[in-house]
């Protein structure tokens, strides 16, 4: 996929994150995980900037384990968002991940996680530009 951004910008601050997702426990439904950061009183997709040289994936991954404390199996690559951030551009990759296990734990970047059926995450979700990655998600395997 080619970056929408110019790379030779080099102000711009890259991210990645996932589109976080598993099967209901109780009727084995698709959920979405959304995140709720206190610093920005919002909801959102885990993600976050990548440090030097690190690949975007492995990123996204990281991010998805610091954030919701779920480890994750990376799928499909979904749209690359990109947006002016504190005066920066920003841009961020992002895949649908499949939840495996874990566990959140609250930390100070983020208090609250929540699964949504996708309607309701969709609804939930803050910013616009994070509503339409929900409908990208892939449909998953048949639940067996």
């Amino acid at each position: 996929m080619n970056d929408p951004v110019a790379r030779t910008n080099g102000t711009t601050v890259r991210a990645a994150g996932c589109v976080l997702w598993r099967r209901s426990p109780v009727d084995g439904g698709l959920e979405v995980c959304l995140v709720h950061r206190p610093k920005y009183d919002d909801w959102s997709h885990p993600k976050g900037k990548l440090g030097h040289g690190e690949d975007p994936l492995a990123g996204a991954l990281r991010e998805v384990l610091e954030e919701t404390g779920y480890t994750a199996v990376p799928g499909a690559e979904l749209s690359t968002v990109c947006y002016m951030a504190n005066g920066r551009p920003k841009q961020v990759r992002y895949w649908a991940a499949e939840a495996t296990g874990g566990r959140f734990t609250p930390n100070s970047e983020v208090d609250r996680v929540l699964w949504l059926p996708p309607a309701q995450a969709r609804g939930r979700l803050t910013q616009v530009r994070d509503r339409d990655l929900v409908d990208e998600l892939p449909s998953p395997p048949a639940h067996t």
